[in-house]
């Protein structure tokens, strides 16, 4: 016999079970459907990919807006166009904030952003990446200055977590104004080929103030900011491939700063990588694809490359060497002979800063001719970009290890963390060539009389060339100095490197006492 009691309870559940429905139709299945036709998931199913099966706790799934103007009040979704939460990715705890578009275009106002700074706050609390899945139109106009602050309420957020806790943003849709600037806070952004988009100010109002015509794609899109801008750092085909990039990169990262990345275990056997005698071609001239090196030295298919469209001429990315987690810097002779100027010096920079904030040990291979010269770079203000890098470098306290495949000349040797900066271990190549510019520019400025007096200046300044080379292109003088640690034959690197980071993974160091540093912005 049921009670009464019960009959009431079960009439309250089932409105319970009524409220949740509603809650995950959201803006309902037309609007499902159109954005299934656009090649997007939904909010609910991008959590559902990128969560453990059955691991996401819902927070916050009735909140619902408190705005009356412009007939918002007759206008009102359970879960006011977000969906929050957290749950596990690979058995680890993460927070993830995935906008709904079918909800009110995903717009952010007060429950909404009132419902992002909750997670932000769990996050925080509990020491877990973060994850916002940005799908939304921006601010909500008719909430006003409200829509406004909570945007602030976030960019805050987003600043206090900065190096506390890891801060992944995929744009999987429209992500414009305001809007643009949390992403920009957190420490990668990922972008879906031809469905998003990131931009302060959209193509319309661009034709009207600087009467440009330009499509939302050529302006913002995957392509524009993976190549042109550096804003994104990875971009992917489609969805899938973006959350699964996503979980990718969570496993290369610590939970927080205080923790280290996890380490698959490894047994050591034959380390040695006989094919990296090889890659460096005969003629210092010659370019080589460093990568081929990276590949060499690194556990097996582990590297993962970021910002792989930008700057090409330095490559930065993820890998593991023996189970650990390190990040790896290095110059691209096959790209502009591996120069670093203005992008490079900024994409290094930024890279070198996360893996310091969150611990990860730094793995840099040099081959650098120096710094690109010319009225752009200097007008740009190559001398304060090169300096980010530079600053970068010198104030990391994790693990830094240095190997000189061949070049590396001039102010651009001790920005790639030489020994000078901090670095804890300096290997080179025999094939290095470590020296103040390269023999053919040096040999012109010291012998400058003795090459225009002789007989045939073009043979004499061969032969000054040559001098200066069997002088100074080489890793000995460096090595007698100690700025080297150890010349190594290239098949030893990897053997190396295992080894000399297991040494420095107690390695204390601590910067002088401050409020923080003033990077050279």
């Amino acid at each position: 016999m049921i009670t009464i009691e019960e009959n009431k309870m079960k009439d309250k559940t089932a409105l319970l079970e009524s409220k949740i429905e509603e809650a995950k139709i959201a803006g309902g299945k037309d609007r499902i459907e159109a954005q299934h036709k656009k090649g997007k998931f939904t909010a609910r199913e991008r959590i559902h990919f990128l969560l453990d099966d059955g691991s996401f706790e819902e927070i916050g799934m009735l909140v619902t807006h408190r705005s009356t103007n412009f007939g918002l009040d007759k206008t009102k979704f359970l879960g006011d166009g977000v969906v929050t939460g957290y749950g596990t990715i690979h058995g680890r705890l993460v927070y993830v904030f995935s906008q709904d578009f079918t909800v009110l275009g995903g717009s952010l106002a007060e429950a909404h952003a009132e419902k992002i700074c909750k997670v932000m706050d769990l996050a925080m609390k509990n020491g877990a990446p973060v994850i916002g899945l940005n799908d939304s139109g921006g601010a909500r106009i008719q909430e006003g200055v409200v829509s406004l602050g909570g945007y602030a309420d976030i960019f805050y957020r987003n600043t206090l977590a900065s190096g506390v806790i890891p801060q992944l943003s995929a744009i999987m849709g429209p992500c414009a104004g305001g809007a643009v600037y949390s992403p920009a806070l957190t420490d990668f952004i990922m972008m879906v080929e031809n469905t998003s988009y990131m931009f302060v100010t959209g193509p319309n109002v661009v034709k009207t103030v600087t009467h440009e015509e330009v499509s939302s794609e050529d302006l913002g899109g995957a392509s524009a900011h993976s190549t042109k801008s550096g804003v994104t750092h990875l971009t992917y085909a489609n969805e899938m491939e973006c959350i699964n990039g996503i979980k990718t990169l969570l496993s290369y990262m610590p939970q927080n700063c205080e923790e280290d990345a996890p380490r698959i275990p490894y047994e050591m056997g034959n380390e040695s990588r006989p094919t990296l005698n090889t890659i460096i071609p005969e003629n210092a001239h010659q370019p080589y694809d460093i990568k081929e090196v990276i590949a060499g030295t690194v556990d097996e298919n582990s590297f993962y490359e970021i910002h792989k469209d930008f700057a090409e001429n330095i490559v930065v990315g993820f890998a593991r060497l023996a189970g650990r987690s390190i990040g790896i810097v290095a110059n691209q002779p096959a790209f502009l002979a591996g120069v670093l100027d203005i992008k490079s010096s900024q994409k290094g920079a930024r890279f070198v800063r996360f893996c310091d904030a969150f611990n990860i040990p730094l793995l840099v291979f040099e081959d650098v001719p120096g710094f690109l010269p010319g009225t752009d770079q200097e007008w740009n203000a190559i001398i304060t970009n090169g300096a980010k890098l530079l600053y970068a470098f010198s104030e990391a306290t994790v693990p830094r290890i240095t190997v000189i495949t061949r070049k590396a000349y001039g102010g651009a040797y001790d920005v790639m963390n030489s020994k000078h900066i901090g670095a804890d271990m300096n290997y080179a190549w025999p094939s290095a060539e470590i020296a103040v510019m390269g023999a053919k520019g040096a040999a012109e400025i010291i012998f400058k009389k003795e090459i225009q007096e002789a007989a045939d200046s073009e043979a004499k300044w061969k032969e000054k060339e040559a001098e200066y080379a069997e002088m100074f292109a080489n890793p000995y003088n460096a090595a007698a100095r100690g700025y080297v640690d150890e010349v190594i034959k290239p098949e030893q690197t990897r053997e190396k490197l295992i080894k000399a980071f297991k040494m420095l993974e107690n390695k204390v160091a601590t910067l002088p006492k401050k409020k923080h540093g003033n990077i050279p912005l």
